[in-house]
């Protein structure tokens, strides 16, 4: 969890605005980019839960591939 620590400015009497430190706020950035990405990701799962799909043994043997080339 990230814990933040922001000083909060009212305007007034009542709350406007908010700052944060500078590294607070990069690691709230990456944290709802990476719930977005997490969100998009389930939504194609379900979008897509019925595709057709090769696994990747059988890639590798359909184009004479070695499990070397493939990592």
């Amino acid at each position: 969890m990230i814990e933040i620590h922001p000083e909060i400015l009212k305007r007034n009497g009542e709350k406007q605005f908010v700052i944060l430190p500078y590294e607070e706020f990069v690691a709230l950035q990456e944290a709802l980019s990476d719930a977005n990405d997490l969100v998009a990701l389930r939504t194609a799962k379900k979008e897509e839960h019925d595709t057709p799909s090769i696994s990747l043994d059988d890639v590798i043997q359909e184009f004479g591939l070695s499990r070397e080339g493939a990592s």
